[in-house]
């Protein structure tokens, strides 16, 4: 895939950009990596397609990609960075797509339709331009955790929805259903070297490459089972995880996250108290005099 050097999209918190870091990160490049595996092949549209990363990660696999949006600054950035023969960008509305019907054979919309009021017009839109046998593959946040039970209030968020009004609205269009959670969780993993397990996938990023069945993590620590004979060493899964429910590393590093950003406010507070002291004549001598 050739990029153009392109000045990174201005990260507004209305749409991802790569550069964020953290769990934003992981949550949204998951998803295009879970997707990228559903695409092989066929000709996909990218709903909302921000700054133009996802469309680029699924142009790997896809016979053709259109990433659609209507913001024409995000377009025209993406049409510069992301630059492949089977990739394309358009700046469209998700409510009025420009295409015939039965045209498309996967549609990808991923954390768009709580940005919008007009649920059912999109999901029917998006019926109209899927081909009979297409595939939606659709993502939005769980309104009683992502919300509710932490307090949290997105600007850009116009109407977000419970897991039964998501459903309810699927159900108008499309019978055939498999769900999946999505979360961030922290991890103490043990896994077996030496060996390429059977028992689980993965994609891994690697200079802007998704390699399927790497390791997942780097070896911080070696846990070792020794035995003088075969027969003694028990037979254990190829991965092992640990998680307590309470999240206890996530809220402490959640909590490090929220007294930086303090921290920062404050050093910004007490160095316009320190510039309006310089500015008064007797007080700004007095400080250069000592700082000499």
């Amino acid at each position: 895939m050739k990029k153009q050097k392109t000045k990174p999209l201005e990260f507004t918190g209305e749409r991802f950009t790569p550069e964020c870091v953290r769990e934003i990160w992981y949550e949204h490049y998951h998803r295009y990596a879970f997707a990228q595996n559903l695409v092989a092949g066929k000709n996909v549209l990218d709903i909302a397609s921000g700054e133009g990363y996802g469309s680029a990660i699924l142009a790997n696999k896809a016979r053709s990609v259109i990433g659609m949006d209507i913001d024409s600054a995000s377009i025209a950035h993406a049409q510069n960075k992301y630059q492949h023969q089977n990739l394309h960008y358009q700046q469209a509305s998700c409510l009025d797509i420009p295409m015939d019907n039965e045209s498309i054979d996967v549609i990808v919309s991923f954390e768009t339709l709580e940005h919008l009021a007009e649920h059912e017009q999109m999901l029917a839109e998006f019926n109209r331009v899927l081909k009979t046998d297409g595939i939606l593959l659709i993502s939005t946040p769980d309104k009683k955790h992502y919300s509710d039970a932490t307090g949290f209030c997105n600007e850009y968020h116009v109407k977000e929805l419970y897991k039964q009004e998501f459903k309810e609205l699927l159900d108008k269009h499309w019978q055939q259903q498999i769900w999946y959670a999505q979360a961030l969780s922290f991890n103490s993993l043990m896994q077996k070297l030496d060996k390429q397990s059977k028992t689980y996938s993965s994609d891994v990023l690697q200079d802007n490459q998704l390699l399927n069945e790497q390791q997942l993590i780097k070896s911080m620590y070696y846990i070792v089972i020794a035995s003088k004979q075969k027969a003694n060493l028990p037979t254990l899964p190829d991965l092992h995880l640990f998680a307590d429910t309470q999240q206890s590393v996530y809220q402490h590093y959640n909590q490090s996250i929220k007294n930086e950003i303090a921290y920062g406010k404050e050093l910004m507070m007490y160095r316009e108290k320190f510039k309006r002291l310089l500015s008064i004549p007797f007080i700004g001598k007095v400080i250069k005099f000592f700082d000499k």
